[in-house]
């Protein structure tokens, strides 16, 4: 029988985590380029196993201040029309508590009082499709679905869009939101600027034609 840690599931980001090299240093460790943040990492340090697009009833918004870029960040918000691009990755329960926990800012010796908490959540939202671990940004845990049978989870704000004052992304995040689009779903340039153009947040901070340019040049830099 698996441990505990061992338990493996499939971790979704919606945000600037789709784009792989960035979901590296939360599982590596260190201050991604652009950054403000260093991240302690994961204690279990491996890559995941395998990561797949997806995509997920609702969308998503951009509110609140981010410590690492400044600007709004990305929330998922089921009740919102439409479907959310993401990507999922599979990782274990161990791996899924320690991003969590940099995602909550917590510190890092958190983590493992964290875990019980954590695989509690996660039946809790297997069977009513959201679970809480705290109060705060990110502490709010969804799980949209299964594949292949190992259920699917992410994080978000406990408030709904409709609840909160969005406010547009830094440059340098939505850029990464759209390198993690172009690499996980293959969308080209125009698709990925016509999505994100319409997220709360993003539409009424930024142009249309500014968030093209943005996104053209973003995954033109890799």
């Amino acid at each position: 029988m698996l441990g505990t840690e061992e338990r493996l599931v499939w971790y979704v980001a919606y945000g600037s985590n789709m784009h792989a090299a960035r979901l590296a240093w939360y599982i590596g460790g260190g201050c991604p380029p652009g950054g403000r943040r260093t991240y302690p990492g994961c204690r279990d340090r491996r890559p995941p196993s395998r990561s797949v697009p997806v995509s997920l009833p609702g969308g998503i918004y951009f509110a609140g201040e981010s410590g690492a870029w400044t600007g709004g960040m990305a929330f998922y918000d089921p009740q919102l029309p439409g479907e959310a691009a993401a990507r999922a990755y599979l990782v274990t329960l161990e791996q899924f508590t320690d991003i969590a926990a940099q995602e909550m800012y917590r510190p890092a010796g958190h983590t493992a009082d964290l875990m019980p908490a954590t695989d509690a959540a996660i039946d809790a939202a297997v069977v009513d499709g959201r679970a809480t671990l705290g109060p705060g940004r990110y502490e709010t845990l969804v799980c949209p679905g299964h594949r292949a049978g190992v259920p699917m989870l992410t994080f978000t704000a406990p408030a709904p869009a409709s609840a909160v004052r969005c406010r547009p992304p830094a440059s340098v995040y939505l850029g990464m939101i759209a390198r993690g689009l172009h690499e996980s779903h293959g969308w080209p340039a125009e698709r990925i600027a016509g999505y994100l153009a319409q997220r709360p947040g993003v539409a009424e901070g930024w142009p249309p034609d500014v968030v093209a340019a943005l996104v053209t040049e973003a995954i033109a830099g890799g």
